[in-house]
């Protein structure tokens, strides 16, 4: 029975990615294909690789982050190091996040005081 392989396409297509991107993350060792000539065979385990690659970066996760969650796949352990790792890795990302929001509504209440300011200006040189 042969295995079920993906050609570069195929991948950009089902994870709405452009070919470059997926040839970066071969680049940065989170992928490796075989090779029938110039053209790349992708296996399920690099389509699950990428898989988590697309699913980290829409967590916020960092690429070395999500290649550390990709090492840690261990299936003789029910992937408990794993699954630790990525929950502590989002609750990183969400830290992260809850601290942008707090720097957004500060920089949008700054704004807002600033246009104040500007109108009540110009409504005292009219006068």
């Amino acid at each position: 029975m042969s295995e079920t392989t993906f050609t570069i396409s195929e991948l950009a297509r089902e994870f709405n990615l452009t070919p470059r991107a997926i040839r970066f993350y071969e680049d940065q060792g989170l992928l490796s294909p075989s090779r029938n000539g110039l053209q790349r065979i992708y296996s399920k385990k690099d389509r699950v690789h990428l898989k988590l690659i697309v699913r980290g970066k829409r967590l916020g996760l960092s690429l070395a982050e999500s290649r550390d969650l990709i090492e840690l796949y261990d299936p003789t352990c029910r992937n408990k190091k794993q699954l630790q790792a990525m929950l502590d890795a989002i609750d990183t990302s969400s830290m992260r996040l809850e601290q942008q929001l707090k720097d957004i509504q500060m920089m949008r209440d700054e704004l807002i005081e600033a246009r104040t300011r500007c109108l009540k200006a110009l409504q005292e040189n009219e006068s």
